[in-house]
Parts: structure tokens; C-alpha cells; sequence
């Protein structure tokens, strides 16, 4: 934690007002006079008043009036004093001890440990010192202003009373509830609903009548006859119905126009955003630069930087950055699997604001991606849980791949996801920039730890309890792998957590369709499902019809009735999906102004059989290590769209 910066030159929004050095009755102090004298007081402040110079202390109180929170804040989020300080110096005015609660155990405090890690989002925990039970406070928002004048109404308080820094709660609170934090984090999902996580065994029953419905499928097309047409027939229709499911998408994807509310600082809520990073010592000066322009004030915005335990490079690569409030980092447990949604979940019980954003390591989210969704969320119904930002490839131009992927990017979350939120269909969630109320998260119980695409069952769940999710006009900048390797298995793990979503909706079948009505049930079906039965389906009937066409034998007096009908089957099946694929990708690419990579549509089929050798791969790697999270390598990207100016808005028409 940076100390005391007293003499710094003045940055920032207010360095015009800031001053140093000023003689009494001189004009930036009189100025200075006169703007204390029309905003509210801030006796938090009074306590330092003495140590930080006076114009420091008149932009802070403006600043405090401005986003209704305390001036403390302000000095502390500034780097003007350390939070530390800060409280040494509140403790030493007021008369109150000071503790560092690292000789205070477990015992001495009585609540239960739900409520231990909700003091620490509060800022305040009771602690029994002998015979008396006492109060802990840690200076947070506008606390500071409150326990002042609780002490000046009441100042036999404060002997019931103890200060100390959120550094100080948080560590307390990870080392005596650190089996609480895991249980929370890794195993909450699975005690509590265990119908809704892929940590169960029940699972696997819908995995096995899949397994087996691939298994005899391969049989009869092995072997043809008149049931291997009708089973070649039914897998033609889930390709050809999850296709026409994206065109239906198409017509209905009108880019959702929110009115953008003009709100002043001091009425915006308090935002909390949570990034889990893993072996991204590369990344993550980026990341909290990124985060740093977006355009929310910094005293309402609580970040938490999720690191995993082991991962000692990225952890020192955070603390030389020296990151100070509103920068929390958070050590994910060891217990339970070691994912990304488990990560998430080791921060939800410490987060503080009433929405909450996920964003990933290499996100470069627009800075007004916040009061964006703010204004979403405004103009919505009770019913909205999430609004999804549009996310965008930066690299694109690093080569064939990553122009595919940009292409495949814009038709998923420029024409095909809108389409389905307007529908009020299920969707599966981007894994980044997902904007949530926070209660509506903490009651679905978070992210199932157990799944590798967490955000795809989340979106399923919010369904299947009544809420619904749009799509909004702002993009977040993500690398993609030039690479095949990391691509590869990028995609090996997107397609075995859409098997693991399905087979956990699946286990009740009944139940998901009462919940999801008629129309969603279909649409999950092809949306979760239909997406890996039809990469699994396009390496099959392609390595058919090549076979066919390389032996010579649909042109040979041998070719009987059954090959003509399952080469006519084959090739409708891959042209209609070629040319329905195409389409919408370039429509995506249109709305994204990069009409430029749409020549590269034409590698559509060996982009497909690439996503049918992951989507194989998944299938193999779900029995034999499904809860293995293969995790892509980041800061690789050779180009950056952004850094030629490009803007990631997409083109509402």
C-alpha cells in the first residue's frame, strides 16, 4: 500500500483548485473558503486536516459532495494517504483503539460465518475481548462520517468501539474463515441445489444416453440401411434446425437502443467488478489500466483481482503495482476444482455494490461500459438479472484464424445472441463482460465451480427461474489464439462445458420444460446441445461424403440407392450450413465495419472441421478428466484493432 503522498503535484479533475502553499486570505484560499462553506461537512476529514494541505482538503470535500461518499475515500483512493494512515490518525483524534486483529482468533468472534464474510462487504464485525463484546470498524464509504457522529451523540461508545483497515478485516477474515470461503466458494452450489450443479453424479445419466445415441448413430451409418438413413435424417435436422434457428435469430436482431441516463455522480450506485486471472503476470499492468479508464468514479467502484493461491509470478506482479482502493486483491481456495467459476465465487461473498461485472484478464471494455448497462438495467423490467456486453476480437488481423474467430465473434453477439434476448429466449452468456444485480446472483448461489462454461449454465439458470438478459450497445476488446494448439483447446473446453450445461438441465426434462416453457426448451436444446451435436455431426458426414467422392464410387455402376440418398443427405446438409453460416458472419462483420475479413468466409469448411476435432476432443476429455480447465495463453497478439483507432461500437443498422 502506497503511504503518504502530502506534496504531490495535483492531478486530476480537480488540479486547477489545488493550490499549495497559498497565503491566508490569498485568492485560491479564499476560493478554497468558499466552496468548503456550500458543501456538506466532512468530519472524517477533520482528523487529518493538519497533514494534507488545504487545497488537497477543499477538492476532496467537492469531491465527496459530488459521489456521496466520504472524504476519507477520496484522500485514500487518490493515494493521498494510505488507508493506514488514515486510520492511525481517526483513532489518534478520536480517542478510539486502534486494533490489527492478528492475535484475535476465531472464537472471539460470535456470529456465524455467513456473517463474518458479509462484515467484511459492511466494513464492520463484533469481537468479544474478555467479558465485553466490542465493535470493529474499517473505514469504508461513508462509515468514518457515521461512527463521528454516533461518538458525538453518544460518546460512551467509545470505549464499545475499535478501528482498523479493510487490509486488516480482509486478512482476519481469509485466515480464521478460510474453510467457510471454501466451502462458499467450491462445494455451496452442490450442497444447496444439487440438481443444478455438474459436480454430482447424476450428470453423467444424460451423458450416457447421449454417448450412446452417438455411438449408435456411428453404427448405422457404418453399416447402411433404411435406419441409417432415418438416423442420418433426424442428425440432418438438429444441424439444419440449430442453422435455422440463427436466421430466425437474424430477423430478430434488432441492436437494442437503452436511452442513456444522464445521472450525476452522487446518484450512481456502488459497482463492484470481479476478474479472475491465473498465471497472467503478462497481462495484468494492462488489465488495471483498462480498469482504470473507465469512466465511473473511483470512490463507488470496488474491484476485486481474484489470484489463485499457488500463482506467485501474478501475485507479484500485482503487488508492484503497488494497487490501491478501489483495487482488492482475493486469494481463491485450494479445496475444489481449480476453475475460473470457483474463483468468482471465493469474491462474491466480499462484493459491496448492487451490480457486479465479471471481466477477464485481456478485457478491454469501453470506459462507458458501466453506465451503460446502468441505463439497461433502468429501462428494465423486475426481470432483468443480466445485461451482456458485446464482446469483440482486437487482434484480428494476426491472422486466418483470428479473422475467423472475428467473424464468428460479430455473428454470435451482433445478430445471433440479440435476436435470442429479444425472443426472452434462454441464452448462454459471453464468459465476459456480464453485468448482474448482485442480490440475483447470490441467489442462484453464483457460478457452478464445477462447469468450464459457467457462463452458459448461468444464463440457463437465470432463465429457469423467470429472469431474462439483453444485450447492450457497448464492446469489450478480447484477444483471440493465432495459434491452433491454444485454440484448439479453447474449444475442446467450450464444447465439453455445453455438454456438461446440458446434461445438468437434462436430469429432469419435465421440470425444464415447465420452467423454460415450449419454445425455450427447444431453443436450449439447440442452442446448448445442437451446438455439439453438430460439430460432432459435420466431421462425420463430411469424412463420409469424401470418402464417397474420393473412391469414385457416387459415379461407378456400384453406386446403389443408399449411397445417392446419404450423398444428396451429406451435401444439402454441409452447403445449407456453409451458406447460412457465411451469412450471418457476414452480416456480423458488416455491423462491425470489417467488412475486410469477409473474404475469409470461404474457410468456413475447414474452420468447421476444426471445431469438429474439438468438439470430438471434448467428448473424450469430459469421461476422462472433466473437470480440467485448459487455459488459454494471453498477451500473444501480434496486431490490435484498438490501437489503430478503430471503434468497437457495432453499426446499428
Amino acid at each position: 500500500m502506497r503511504g503518504p503522498v502530502f506534496h504531490a503535484e495535483p492531478t486530476g479533475r480537480h488540479a486547477r483548485d489545488m493550490s499549495y502553499g497559498a497565503r491566508p486570505g490569498s485568492r485560491p484560499e479564499a476560493r478554497h473558503a468558499r466552496i468548503r462553506a456550500r458543501l456538506a461537512p466532512c468530519p472524517e476529514i477533520d482528523c487529518v486536516r493538519h497533514l494534507v494541505p488545504p487545497a488537497r482538503i477543499a477538492a476532496a470535500e467537492l469531491r465527496a459532495s459530488e459521489t456521496r461518499t466520504g472524504a476519507d475515500r477520496v484522500l485514500v483512493t487518490e493515494g493521498i494517504l494510505s488507508d493506514r494512515d488514515y486510520v492511525r490518525a481517526l483513532a489518534r483524534h478520536y480517542g478510539i483503539a486502534i486494533t490489527t486483529l492478528r492475535h484475535t482468533s476465531r472464537a472471539a468472534c460470535p456470529v456465524e460465518d455467513d456473517d463474518l464474510l458479509s462484515g467484511v462487504a459492511s466494513g464492520i464485525i463484533p469481537i468479544r475481548e474478555g467479558h465485553e463484546l466490542v465493535w470493529v470498524v474499517a473505514p469504508w464509504h461513508l462509515s468514518a462520517r457515521f461512527l463521528i457522529g454516533a461518538l458525538s451523540r453518544h460518546p460512551e461508545m467509545r470505549s464499545r468501539l475499535r478501528v482498523t483497515t479493510m487490509d486488516d478485516l480482509r486478512a482476519f477474515v481469509h485466515r480464521e474463515a478460510e474453510v467457510a470461503v471454501a466451502c462458499r466458494a467450491a462445494f455451496d452450489l452442490r450442497a444447496r441445489q444439487p440438481g443444478l450443479s455438474a459436480g454430482t453424479a447424476r450428470s453423467r445419466t444424460p451423458l450416457a444416453w447421449f454417448a450412446t445415441g452417438m455411438a449408435c448413430a456411428a453404427l448405422l451409418i457404418a453399416f447402411q440401411s433404411s435406419l441409417t438413413v432415418a438416423a442420418d435424417m433426424a442428425l440432418a435436422l438438429v444441424f439444419l434446425g440449430w442453422s435455422g434457428l440463427r436466421v430466425i435469430a437474424l430477423l430478430l436482431s434488432s441492436i437494442p437502443q437503452f436511452p442513456h441516463l444522464q445521472r450525476g455522480d452522487d446518484t450512481l450506485p456502488v459497482y463492484s467488478i470481479i476478474v479472475a486471472v491465473y498465471n497472467e503476470a503478462e497481462s495484468v499492468s494492462a488489465l488495471v489500466a483498462a480498469l482504470t479508464r473507465l469512466d465511473y468514479p473511483k470512490e463507488r467502484l470496488d474491484i476485486k483481482i481474484v489470484v489463485e493461491c499457488d500463482d506467485m509470478a501474478t501475485r507479484l506482479a500485482l503487488d508492484l503495482l503497488d494497487l490501491a482502493p478501489p483495487f482488492e486483491i482475493v486469494i481463491a481456495p485450494s479445496a475444489g476444482p481449480r476453475t475460473k467459476p470457483k474463483a468468482l465465487n471465493a469474491a462474491l461473498p466480499f462484493v459491496r455494490g448492487r451490480y457486479v461485472a465479471v471481466f477477464d484478464a485481456e478485457d478491454r471494455p469501453e470506459p462507458q461500459q458501466l453506465r451503460i448497462a446502468l441505463s439497461a438495467f433502468a429501462a428494465g423490467d423486475p426481470r432483468l438479472a443480466c445485461v451482456q456486453a458485446r464482446l469483440t476480437i482486437d487482434n484480428t488481423a494476426d491472422g486466418w484464424l483470428t479473422r475467423l474467430f472475428t467473424a464468428e465473434y460479430a455473428a454470435l453477439f451482433d445478430v445471433f445472441l440479440p435476436g435470442l434476448a429479444a425472443w426472452r429466449m434462454p441464452l448462454p452468456l459471453g464468459g465476459t463482460s456480464n453485468h448482474f444485480h448482485t442480490a440475483t446472483l447470490r441467489e442462484l448461489g453464483g457460478w457452478d465451480p464445477y462447469n468450464v462454461t459457467e457462463d452458459a449454465d448461468l444464463g440457463i439458470r437465470l432463465a429457469r427461474a423467470g429472469y431474462h438478459t439483453t444485450l447492450v450497445q457497448s464492446s469489450t476488446w478480447e484477444e483471440a489464439p493465432a495459434r491452433l494448439a491454444p485454440w484448439i483447446k479453447q474449444r475442446t473446453r467450450w464444447f465439453k462445458g455445453y455438454l456438461q450445461t446440458w446434461a445438468v438441465h437434462m436430469r429432469e426434462p419435465r421440470r425444464l420444460w415447465r420452467e423454460l416453457g415450449p419454445g425455450g426448451f427447444l431453443v436450449f436444446q439447440l442452442v446448448i446441445g445442437g451446438a455439439v451435436l453438430a460439430a460432432l455431426v459435420h466431421g462425420v458426414f463430411a469424412g463420409v461424403l469424401a470418402g464417397q467422392l474420393a473412391s469414385g464410387l457416387l459415379w461407378s455402376d456400384k453406386a446403389g440407392a443408399f449411397d445417392q440418398i446419404f450423398a444428396g443427405l451429406y451435401l444439402t446438409t454441409l452447403t445449407t450450413g456453409y451458406l447460412l453460416s457465411a451469412l450471418i458472419g457476414l452480416i456480423g462483420l458488416s455491423r462491425r465495419r470489417l467488412l475486410g475479413s469477409a473474404g475469409y468466409l470461404i474457410l468456413l469448411p475447414l474452420y468447421w472441421m476444426l471445431l469438429s476435432a474439438a468438439a470430438w476432443r471434448a467428448v473424450f476429455q469430459l469421461i476422462w478428466s472433466p473437470y480440467r480447465w485448459e487455459k488459454t495463453p494471453h498477451g500473444l497478439a501480434r496486431t490490435s484493432r484498438r490501437g489503430m483507432g478503430e471503434s468497437g461500437l457495432p453499426n446499428p443498422s
